[in-house]
């Protein structure tokens, strides 16, 4: 058996970048469960890894990317009894199984496409994958690391212990799960309470089940990754992750599973996102406090005071370090709004903006401080994916370009190289990378006549001198939302709150 090896970025950082092995990068993430509508909750994993992904491609890689679809109805070890979620939920809805997963797969595409998601490089089903997931778990009970007891088969947690460390992503101690496991109903046919499913025989009101050396069944959640993620990827790769709460126990379990039947540990780095709450609880049915995608994106619950746009939710996941705890309020939702609309107004600006002539900018310590904010960007991405502080370089840079816009810094003072920088930086990181885009709808496009009228006549009564009347038209803007500026050079801007 090959020694098992472990790296993560929560310590390695940088080095993650200098272990990869150009050109190719494996990155594996685990998808949703397709039992119901995603969640804000579901937002965040899928995001982060969007930006992982885009980030390796900026940077020359070519990228397989593997986003897993969980449809088989997993047995739930950590409840009080096997629960068929896709079945339940299908009976419910009056639908057959397939039927029900796709109608949650299209939600879920949905969803990605509006948060402007890219789609992965492969996208397997874990019912597309019974044999691969047999075979595997044959080859672990070859090799005497699993044993079926009445047509279920479990993983022997404790012998694998002896030889590996058991808990290596969370820390967790062998004996302290075996003292503090749950006795779960119908799981005392186990050797060790810490052990899991394999493969489970399949109960009578179970609707998907299929046929294995063990009879009929269905397999456990945990080797349906391992058998997807080695086959389109490997043995080893890359780049593992999801949610902070798939570490234990499920990516414990990969780790185990793929260890014994493949003869290393599958991924080198893993990478969790922690959780978002909401008011500083966390997301539950219990609390009443989960918010569907659809309803935040029509602001249809009872906790939403408005909806909220793909492209606000983004920047604002975006704005917080993935592996940070992020709380989710109508404030921070709506100060993330503000903050995006002035970041895009800037990028705006800037493409408007005529390039300089001069080779050599006459103000020195503007074009240094610009080219450092600007570099800086790749070396926050580069330590941890930290967009946080992507974002926070860019709100330095907009009011620069906001002074080139209104004259307080004159053309001359930049060099054309550090302008041109500068332009490069935007489009790279808010486009291509933070995977941000301008979002119009057909209620912008109705505003923005209305406010060219609007304008139009403000211009004319001023023209008269009528100022009076133009004070009242900006006033009353302003009370509804709308700010409006004279421009220096004699054009009037407006910008919605």
């Amino acid at each position: 058996m090959a020694e098992l090896q472990f790296y993560n970025t929560l310590s390695r950082k940088k080095e993650i970048f200098e272990a990869l092995n150009p050109p190719h990068v494996g990155l594996y993430v685990c998808g949703p469960t397709v039992s119901g509508e995603s969640h804000l909750g579901h937002a965040r994993p899928f995001i982060t890894f969007d930006v992982i992904y885009r980030y390796l491609i900026h940077l020359g890689y070519k990228v397989r990317y593997v986003r897993n679809i969980t449809d088989a109805g997993h047995f739930e070890e950590e409840g009080r009894k096997a629960e068929d979620k896709i079945s339940q939920k299908a009976l419910l809805e009056r639908l057959e199984p397939m039927e029900l997963v796709q109608k949650y797969s299209n939600l879920f595409h949905w969803a990605m496409q509006q948060f402007n998601c890219l789609p992965p490089s492969i996208e397997p089903t874990a019912t597309g994958h019974i044999i691969e997931q047999i075979s595997m778990i044959k080859k672990i009970m070859e090799l005497g690391y699993a044993y079926e007891v009445d047509g279920s088969v479990y993983f022997d947690v404790r012998k694998y212990a002896e030889k590996y460390p058991y808990g290596i992503l969370s820390g967790r101690k062998i004996d302290d799960l075996l003292e503090t496991t749950r006795n779960l109903e119908g799981q005392d046919e186990k050797r060790n309470k810490a052990d899991f499913a394999l493969w489970k025989k399949t109960p009578p009101e179970h609707i998907m089940r299929w046929p294995s050396p063990w009879g009929e069944g269905f397999p456990g959640w945990h080797i349906e990754c391992s058998a997807m993620s080695s086959k389109y990827l490997g043995k080893q790769f890359d780049i593992h992750g999801g949610g902070m709460d798939l570490q234990f126990p499920h990516h414990e379990s990969e780790i185990a599973q793929s260890t014994i039947a493949l003869g290393k540990m599958p991924a080198r780095y893993w990478v969790h996102n922690n959780m978002i709450t909401i008011n500083g609880r966390k997301m539950g049915k219990s609390y009443n406090n989960v918010i569907k995608l659809s309803e935040l994106f029509s602001g249809n619950h009872p906790l939403l005071e408005k909806a909220y746009s793909p492209m606000t939710v983004r920047f604002f996941i975006l704005q917080t370090h993935y592996r940070s705890t992020l709380d989710f309020s109508n404030e921070a939702l709506q100060a993330a709004e503000k903050g995006l609309n002035r970041l895009w107004s800037a990028y705006e600006i800037l493409k408007m903006l005529p390039e300089p002539l001069h080779t050599t900018g006459e103000n020195k310590g503007l074009n240094e401080q610009i080219e450092r904010w600007c570099r800086e960007c790749d070396d926050f991405m580069k330590d941890d994916f930290n967009t946080a502080k992507v974002l926070a370089n860019l709100f330095e840079l907009t009011p620069i370009i906001n002074s080139l816009k209104s004259g307080q810094i004159k053309p001359n003072e930049l060099s054309s190289n550090t302008f041109a920088l500068l332009k490069k930086t935007w489009k790279e990181y808010l486009e291509d990378i933070l995977g941000l885009k301008e979002e119009k709808s057909l209620q912008d496009d109705k505003l923005a006549g209305v406010m060219g009228l609007i304008l139009n006549i403000r211009k004319d009564v001023r023209s008269k001198k009528d100022y009076a009347t133009s004070d009242k038209i900006r006033q009353t803007l302003e009370s509804v939302g709308i700010t409006v500026k004279d421009e220096k050079d004699g054009n009037t801007s407006w910008s919605a709150n």
